[in-house]
């Protein structure tokens, strides 16, 4: 049991880690092992849900202009107008 919950603690706490790190832990995890021990799809929902709730304030960031000038921050334009975030994906 105690070698369980290790794996268990192991694996949550991969999946709290950026896409980088996680990738690699999990590229070298016999792939039947994690799926059919644990219950992963729940572990990923709830290690991977954040912090955020319905109408907090979104945490700050900075983003390239697409010409790479120069990079906007998040803070910045919010403390004059809204701002609208769309992320698309065109695949």
């Amino acid at each position: 049991m105690a070698v369980y919950l290790g794996f268990a603690s192991f694996i949550w706490w991969a999946m709290r880690q950026p896409p980088e790190t996680f990738g690699g832990v999990m590229a070298r995890m016999p792939a039947p092992v994690v799926f059919l021990l644990f219950p992963f799809e729940t572990l990923w929902t709830h290690a991977r849900s954040g912090s955020l709730q319905t109408g907090d304030p979104a945490p700050d960031f900075s983003l390239a202009r697409l010409d790479k000038s120069e990079r906007i921050q998040l803070s910045a334009l919010s403390s004059r107008q809204p701002v609208v975030l769309v992320f698309g994906s065109y695949t």
